[in-house]
C-alpha cells in the first residue's frame, strides 16, 4: 500500500485504480496528505469533460448514468462518476436493480465509479466532490459525470464542479414551476424528460420548454427538451450529441476556461475561508464567546470579539 502523498500523487496521474481510491478516501476524511496530493495533480487536470446530473428521487438519474457510460466507452473514452447522494445505487443498499445492470462498469478498468455520502453532515461535501473530479481528470479520464439528487443547497453547490449541468425530471412530476423555484431551472443547460413512454411525457416536455422560453435562452444556445427512454436506452443518442454540442459551444465562447477559472477562484476563496475560521476559533476566543452570550444580541457579541 503507498502511503508517501507524492508517490500515492504519481500513481493517480499513472491511472492507477487503488491509488485514485485511495486519494478519494483522504479527501472524504480531510486527511492532512490531501493538499499534497491535490496540489501535484491539480496541474494534470487537462480538459476533462464534467458533466453533472440532477433532479428529484426516483426519476432515473443512475440508469441515464449507465447508459451514457456505455455510450462513451463505445467511444473508446476513459469515464468517472461521482454519485452524491445518501442512497445512492453505487453504495448498494436496496436497489440492487442498479448494480446488476451497471456490472460491467464495475468491472471496466477505464470506468472508476466513486459514491459520496453525506453520512448525516454536508459540511464540506461540494469541495470534496470538486476535488475527487480533480483525481479522476488527473487520472486520465476523458469525461466525469457528477450525480446528485437536486433537492437542496449543497446539491446545487455540487454542480458548480461541473461543466454540462443535464436536470432530469419525468412525467407529471409536479408543477415544473416549482422546479424553477428549487433552482434547478435555473442551473440546467439540458433538460431530459426520461420514461417517455409513460403518458403524460410530451406535456411535460412543453411545460418545461414553456418554461425555458420564459426565462430566456443561455446565450446564442437554444435550450430544448429531450425525451428519452433510458431503461430501452431509446433517445440517449439525442441526448449524446446535445452534450457534445454543448461542449462545442462552451469552447467556441470562451466558457469553457471561463468556468474552469471561476472554480479555481471559488475553490480559492472556500480554501482561505477555512484557513481562517480554524485559526481564529482558537481556545481563547471560544470561551470569550461563551462568556459573552447572554442578553446581547449576536452582533454586538461578534464585535466585542473582533476587536
Amino acid at each position: 500500500m503507498i502511503t508517501d502523498p507524492e508517490a500515492l500523487s504519481r500513481s493517480i496521474i499513472e491511472g492507477h485504480r487503488r491509488a485514485i481510491a485511495r486519494a478519494i478516501s483522504k479527501i472524504e476524511n480531510n486527511d492532512p496528505d490531501t493538499r499534497i496530493i491535490l496540489d501535484t495533480v491539480y496541474k494534470h487536470v487537462g480538459s476533462t469533460h464534467r458533466i453533472g446530473i440532477t433532479g428529484p428521487p426516483g426519476v432515473g438519474k443512475s440508469t441515464i448514468t449507465s447508459q451514457m457510460i456505455k455510450a462513451f466507452r463505445k467511444e473508446g473514452k476513459k469515464v468517472g462518476i461521482i454519485a452524491v447522494d445518501p442512497s445512492s445505487p453505487f453504495t448498494g443498499g436496496a436497489i440492487l436493480g442498479d448494480r446488476i445492470r451497471m456490472q460491467d462498469a464495475f468491472t471496466d478498468p477505464d470506468v472508476f465509479i466513486r459514491s459520496m455520502a453525506t453520512r448525516g453532515s454536508l459540511g464540506g461535501l461540494a469541495r470534496q466532490a470538486g476535488e475527487a473530479a480533480d483525481v479522476l481528470a488527473a487520472s486520465g479520464k476523458d469525461i466525469v459525470i457528477l450525480e446528485t439528487v437536486g433537492v437542496g443547497q449543497v446539491e446545487l453547490d455540487i454542480m458548480d464542479a461541473a461543466d454540462t449541468i443535464i436536470v432530469l425530471t419525468v412525467p407529471d412530476m409536479g408543477d415544473v414551476i416549482q422546479g424553477m423555484k428549487a433552482g434547478l431551472m435555473e442551473i440546467g443547460d439540458i433538460f431530459v424528460v426520461n420514461k417517455a413512454d409513460l403518458e403524460g411525457a410530451e406535456r411535460t416536455k412543453t411545460d418545461l420548454q414553456f418554461v425555458l422560453e420564459l426565462k430566456g435562452q443561455s446565450g446564442d444556445r437554444k435550450q430544448n427538451v429531450i425525451l428519452v427512454d433510458a431503461r430501452k436506452g431509446q433517445g440517449m443518442d439525442i441526448l449524446l450529441k446535445e452534450i457534445k454540442e454543448h461542449r462545442r459551444f462552451l469552447e467556441d465562447q470562451g466558457l469553457f476556461e471561463a468556468k474552469r477559472r471561476k472554480r479555481k477562484i471559488q475553490r480559492v476563496k472556500v480554501l482561505i475561508g477555512e484557513h481562517l475560521d480554524r485559526e481564529f476559533w482558537n481556545e481563547k476566543r471560544v470561551e470569550l464567546l461563551n462568556s459573552l452570550v447572554d442578553d446581547r444580541s449576536p452582533y454586538e457579541i461578534a464585535e466585542k470579539i473582533l476587536k
